[in-house]
């Protein structure tokens, strides 16, 4: 008998960015439309660069002056190495004229690095997608100003692949664990009004167990290719989380609860029998029990007439009528 989960989940992108400028400027141009797929990388904005571009300039343009002003104190090193040579000068000068080109390599050094710097603020310039999905409302047009990491330019959603969050009771914790190894049980998630079914499967089960609800919380991934999963969307989610093997199920509507628990009635030669029974797990109209041997028959209609060790006669339905099984009381 296959164990069930069934569960009202949510539809959820797996990743839903806003995209923000990093510095504070003005729009220039916007490169797509609103609800318009978009790629990784994908160029959406384009800012008021003029300011960082003239910055990479300047930059270049002092990593020239001290590269020419580190090849001169390099002619002078050599010039006193020849001279030191000649016994024209002390080592000293020699000393002075090698931390001449010293601190000049360390300058080259720090301007390489404003280059860099620079050319990262140049890049913050152009605002690329930085993932696939589609994109939302736009929020700026061309002229508008925007403020660093404040302004909200436009929201990124992915849609495919997409995820279903939903809810495991804390009684199938252990079997949606099991459920989860060895890339994660098949999980099928249903759209009201006909929309469609999706199989996916399991990826997420949470770290611990609300309080308040007694249930964990779960995702499962599904390819959405189509797009018919919306974020937000309500799905019906199924989830066979573990298969009881060498079971006896019977219909609920066979059993009864009563004070001391469950119980069924087994005809047995002709006369009822009272068989307390335990239920391991009832789903639909059927129920996983123990204390009844397989091929046994069980009071379904009629059983609150019957009582311990009442005469019956089993009432076999005809090939028009589609009753159950039913056992009358007779006389004790």
């Amino acid at each position: 008998m296959p164990v069930n989960l069934q569960a009202t989940g949510t539809v959820t992108p797996l990743t839903s960015v806003d995209v923000r400028s990093q510095v504070t400027s003005t729009i220039v141009q916007v490169h797509f439309k609103e609800g318009q797929f978009v790629k990784t990388g994908q160029l959406l904005f384009t800012l008021d660069a003029r300011a960082d571009e003239a910055n990479v300039a300047k930059a270049r343009a002092q990593f020239a002056k001290d590269n020419a002003s580190l090849s001169d104190a390099r002619r002078q090193l050599e010039r006193s190495k020849q001279l030191l040579a000649q016994n024209f000068v002390s080592q000293g000068a020699v000393d002075t004229a090698q931390a001449l080109v010293d601190g000049w390599s360390a300058t080259m050094a720090a301007d390489q690095a404003a280059i860099v710097a620079s050319n990262v603020a140049l890049s913050y310039d152009r605002i690329t997608a930085p993932n696939a999905g589609r994109a939302g409302a736009v929020n700026v047009y061309a002229g508008s100003a925007v403020q660093a990491n404040q302004t909200a330019l436009v929201t990124i959603t992915q849609l495919d692949p997409i995820g279903v969050a939903f809810s495991v009771p804390q009684r199938d914790l252990s079997s949606a664990l099991a459920a989860l190894k060895n890339g994660g049980a098949v999980v099928n998630a249903t759209l009201a009004d006909r929309g469609g079914s999706f199989q996916g499967r399991l990826q997420f089960m949470d770290n611990q167990v609300d309080a308040n609800s007694g249930t964990l919380k779960a995702k499962a991934v599904f390819a959405n290719p189509e797009r018919k999963l919306w974020p937000g969307a309500f799905v019906q989610v199924s989830q066979t989380v573990d298969t009881l093997r060498q079971v006896v199920v019977v219909p609920q509507a066979a059993i009864i609860e009563t004070l001391r628990g469950s119980i069924v009635y087994v005809v047995v030669d002709g006369r009822a029998v009272l068989r307390p029974i335990q239920v391991i797990h009832a789903e639909g109209a059927d129920a996983a029990v123990t204390g009844v041997q397989p091929g046994e028959q069980v009071v379904l209609d009629g059983k609150q007439n019957v009582r311990p060790d009442a005469t019956v006669t089993v009432r076999v339905p005809d090939a028009k009528s589609a009753a159950p099984v039913a056992a009358n009381p007779g006389k004790p």
